[in-house]
């Protein structure tokens, strides 16, 4: 072999090794399962309002009155001023992320789930009407699991989460627009008995 053949071989395999190895990919940071922060900043992620007077913790979260001995007239379920009452977790086109901003809705739900083991709660999968049934009921199962294992992340037993999903079935008819379209892209937090 001459000279001149050698070294354009070996110019091949060093620009193969050097293209190789700025393709090597790094390992990943774990993140909760179904969680992901696709928030642009910190600063400017939604967060929940707050009463004059309410006390919340470091994370930004509204503290949640769980009083189990409540009669049905002070239910926190129920209360149009409680965080509970808020009962939809919305999710991005063809997706199952749970997004940063209902961390704190289901950090609330999750307190008071731990602070009421006999209460049971479905979640309810949806999603818009584009795509097949089938991949909507696949889609909608993805998403209530997804906000399940939020949920589990948080020490909510899985005897205490029920999930479903109805696909397209309760979405709202003919949409004309994204806005209609994301309004169908959600889980619902029913409570058992309820």
């Amino acid at each position: 072999m001459n000279k001149a053949m050698l070294n354009k071989k070996l110019l091949a395999s060093l620009m193969l090794a050097a293209m190789l190895s700025a393709c090597k990919s790094t390992p990943m940071v774990e993140q909760p399962a179904g969680v992901q922060d696709k928030s642009p900043s910190a600063s400017t992620a939604t967060q929940p309002a707050q009463p004059a007077g309410s006390a919340a913790d470091a994370s930004g979260v509204k503290e949640v009155v769980i009083d189990s001995n409540a009669g049905a007239g002070n239910n926190p379920l129920k209360d149009p001023n409680n965080i509970l009452s808020k009962r939809n977790i919305y999710f991005d086109f063809d997706s199952d992320a749970v997004k940063a901003e209902f961390r704190p809705l289901i950090e609330a739900h999750a307190k008071y789930l731990l602070a009421n083991g006999n209460a049971k709660l479905i979640l309810q999968g949806n999603a818009d009407e584009r795509g097949t049934r089938e991949y909507n009921l696949s889609l909608g199962q993805r998403r209530s699991v997804s906000v399940k294992k939020s949920f589990n992340l948080l020490g909510v037993q899985d005897k205490q989460i029920e999930t479903v999903s109805f696909g397209e079935e309760k979405a709202s008819a003919n949409c004309a627009n994204e806005n209609c379209h994301q309004a169908n892209r959600r889980v619902d937090i029913a409570y058992e008995n309820e």
